[in-house]
């Protein structure tokens, strides 16, 4: 890639981050992963002079990658302090693993769609974001060979957070994930602190669907 099209990248980046922190984003840690990971590297080629804007974009497979702002809200909502395990359910395209691994210890990512999870490890790989841990399954019944996690973070709507989920949850710990219809979601957070669950939304979202066993049928 020349230096033009890095410079260019760069002050994508620059003013992505600008309009985090108009739409209410505060967490120093998120905008500063978000303003330093080249996001357009982790969509297709058609695609990546609109990669830095405020909206949506598909992957293929009937996926996309997050809007910005909603991945922001979602890894701020776990105010990750660097040295936590963090479980992804929903590899995709890979951003939020990336976010996610600039923020924690280690983040462990489960895709179900074999094509999105290799072209994810690709990037990884040539990015050097060594802390990924991916595997191919159904991520609605977590990764119980990994658990308990500090941090669980589900990038697609589901009609209930899986029990799963919850019991893979460190206590104390913090999970975010879309529920609803499989039209509209709100964003939950959900802490474990004591034995006791405490749920609260912080926003409306609409995502793809969460198959799986504990999720929507295919």
């Amino acid at each position: 890639m020349s230096a033009r099209v890095l410079s260019s990248c760069a002050i994508h980046r620059q003013r992505m981050t600008e309009t985090l922190i108009e739409r209410g984003i505060q967490d120093h840690a998120t905008l500063h992963a978000m303003a330093d990971i080249p996001r357009h590297q982790f969509v297709e080629d058609a695609m990546q002079a609109r990669a830095y804007g405020d909206f949506p974009l598909p992957i293929g497979s009937n996926q996309t990658i997050s809007q910005p702002i909603v991945v922001a809200t979602m890894t701020q909502a776990l105010h990750l302090q660097g040295h936590e395990r963090v479980l992804e359910i929903g590899t995709g395209s890979g951003y939020q693993a990336a976010v996610l691994s600039r923020l924690c210890r280690r983040v462990y990512t489960v895709e179900r769609i074999h094509s999105l999870l290799g072209r994810a490890r690709k990037v990884f790989d040539q990015l050097h974001y060594y802390n990924i841990i991916s595997c191919i399954d159904d991520g609605t019944v977590g990764w119980p060979e990994q658990a308990p996690f500090d941090a669980i973070l589900v990038t697609a709507g589901g009609p209930k957070i899986p029990k799963p989920l919850i019991e893979q949850l460190a206590d104390p710990g913090k999970m975010v994930m879309p529920v609803g219809t499989q039209e509209e979601q709100e964003l939950h957070l959900l802490e474990k602190r004591n034995r006791r669950i405490r749920i609260q939304s912080i926003g409306h979202v609409r995502f793809v669907n969460l198959i799986g066993e504990h999720g929507w049928r295919e």
